[in-house]
């Protein structure tokens, strides 16, 4: 499932580099704090790893 927009794939990377010991984990905020606790490596490299042309920077809550 790829991430819906700009902010969720830069919180999925940021959690995905706090699995993989490259980024402290302390230092993650908001979603990306979630994402870490909640999802496994697997499902952040699918969030993150897509491509960010035509994404919007949030995702709309509609």
């Amino acid at each position: 499932m790829p991430a819906k927009s700009k902010s969720q794939q830069k919180a999925a990377g940021a959690a995905l580099a706090a699995k993989r010991g490259e980024q402290m984990v302390g230092s993650l905020q908001g979603a990306a704090k979630s994402m870490y606790e909640s999802m496994s490596e697997r499902q952040l490299e699918e969030f993150a790893e897509s491509g960010r042309k035509g994404k919007t920077e949030h995702k709309s809550s509609s």
